[in-house]
């Protein structure tokens, strides 16, 4: 559904939500090892994330990304449009190069409803409440 650094991105957001409580920022291999990806690949995503204000940076010796307030506040589909860009979930789930409310799959109707609800949770779940289910229910990252 989402590409593999969409994925990525959104179980280290998730991971540095975790973490957000800690006193100091977390550095990438840290990071990139915890979760069991490519550090080079990471790095990049953690990047764009901090451009796009999702989650905060301290450059330099002792520096590295963490969650502010204000990035707990921030909901799910911003990480995913920011890594997948903003028609992430619009593509054909039949992988057909023309679908539309005009021109239909034969699983449209179905996947549009299935779309609409996940886009809806997504823009509802703020990255801070996911990760307190995290932290309370012990769900793997």
């Amino acid at each position: 559904m989402f590409s593999r650094g969409c994925q990525y991105a959104l179980r280290a957001v998730l991971y540095l939500a975790v973490h957000s409580e800690e006193a100091h920022p977390l550095n990438v291999r840290d990071i990139a090892r915890a979760l069991q990806v490519p550090t080079p690949y990471l790095s990049k995503l953690l990047q764009k994330l901090a451009r796009d204000h999702l989650i905060s940076s301290v450059k330099g010796p002792g520096g590295g990304y963490f969650m502010s307030p204000e990035n707990l506040r921030s909901n799910l589909a911003g990480v995913i449009h920011c890594i997948d860009g903003p028609d992430a979930l619009q593509g054909c789930i039949m992988g057909l190069p023309v679908c539309s409310s005009e021109n239909p799959c034969p699983l449209h109707v179905q996947a549009y409803a299935l779309r609409e609800g996940l886009n809806y949770q997504l823009e509802k779940q703020t990255i801070g409440e996911l990760a307190e289910k995290v932290k309370r229910t012990g769900l793997k990252l």
